[in-house]
């Protein structure tokens, strides 16, 4: 991180008077926290290589990891290879992605990546950020996922959840993404990076939600300058848990093995 990186984040937290020091520290105890919540954290997308998780992370967009991840095994199985989708027919590509929402503009994306990975990269996912935001369809939001669960090369993965958590948590005031992942960047060692990206939207998409986050049912009340924007009640807040808090499925067919909740259904059988 540049200096000019490290100064962007907000010196004084959300917390009146509280120092730079104490937000670094504040931060670090919340990932610590979050670790012991949920020590089974992990990417919600079903992937076995670099190329499935990067496509996968691709439909993503503009829809829930459940949906991709329903939809993805019809698609690998008839383009298990970068160069099978770069030849696909584009109308029964763009059926395969229906259920995933934006079907035709996400079909054109793949196809132009897969291209772009059997003609630049000789059909491999390449593992570095530079190459990978080249690709069509690919932001830093998507490397960042691809470099850190594929590749073992830390990165911050700024999604809408991690993004409102980490305003919540007085950790940035911007809505830029590539400044909130600058500013979160500069409190965390390197090294806690990916899992704390998989943390914080782990708690973002079961406890603090947008619209009614459940602050009563929060392992970190005391840590959030943010606590009281939700239902504080403890009895209403556990009704509001979602996915395996909330005794329902994840979002994985294939969640790993320490995952305590049940197995996502495939698709059509919901």
């Amino acid at each position: 991180m540049s200096e000019q990186s490290v100064a962007s984040a907000p010196p004084d937290g959300v917390r009146k008077g509280e120092s730079r020091v104490g937000l670094v520290r504040r931060a670090r105890r919340i990932n610590r926290e979050l670790a012991e919540a949920y020590p089974y954290a992990h990417p919600e997308l079903d992937f076995e290589n670099p190329y499935e998780l990067l496509v996968a992370t691709v439909l993503s967009a503009q829809t829930t990891d459940l949906r991709v991840n329903q939809t993805t095994p019809a698609l690998f199985a008839k383009y298990p290879t970068p160069e099978d989708l770069a030849a696909a027919d584009p109308e029964e590509l763009e059926q395969i992605l229906r259920p995933t929402g934006f079907f035709r503009a996400k079909a054109k994306s793949l196809l132009g990546l897969s291209a772009a990975l059997r003609d630049r990269f000789g059909g491999e996912v390449p593992g570095k950020l530079k190459d990978l935001v080249t690709l069509p369809g690919v932001g830093r939001k998507t490397a960042n996922v691809v470099l850190g669960n594929a590749f073992g090369v830390p990165g911050i993965t700024v999604d809408t959840h991690f993004g409102r958590l980490a305003r919540r948590f007085g950790w940035t005031t911007s809505e830029d993404p590539e400044k909130v992942e600058q500013d979160v960047a500069a409190l965390f060692p390197k090294s806690e990076w990916t899992m704390l990206s998989h943390r914080v939207v782990f708690h973002g998409r079961r406890v603090c939600h947008s619209r009614k986050p459940a602050c009563g049912a929060c392992p970190i009340t005391a840590l959030c300058p943010a606590y009281g924007e939700g239902e504080t009640d403890p009895e209403k807040a556990k009704k509001l848990l979602k996915y395996e808090l909330g005794g329902a499925p994840g979002q994985r067919l294939k969640p790993p093995p320490d995952f305590p909740g049940k197995p996502a259904p495939p698709l059509g059988a919901e």
